[in-house]
């Protein structure tokens, strides 16, 4: 297996140093900042999106479902019994 050891990741950074220069790369920085988060505060408002419409949809069905079928089974259940 081989890594990145810490000679070449200085000799990359070097290169991209000598390619880009320093303003440059201060401003991909800045960009690559703004952009991770941007993207955490998106995922944060889909999550509360979410969470809201499920409580949403938990108002709106209140209790559990009923089916009938359970309910004979239940009845016919008790009535053998007996």
């Amino acid at each position: 297996m081989m890594g990145i050891g810490m000679r070449e990741l200085i000799i990359i950074l070097l290169v991209v140093l000598v390619i880009f220069g320093t303003k440059k790369l201060r401003s991909i920085g800045s960009d690559l900042g703004s952009a991770v988060s941007g993207f955490k505060k998106a995922m944060k408002e889909g999550e509360t999106e979410g969470e809201q419409a499920a409580k949403q949809l938990k108002q709106s069905m209140g209790a559990d479902a009923e089916f009938p079928e359970s309910k004979t089974t239940s009845n016919q259940s008790s009535d053998r019994s007996a």
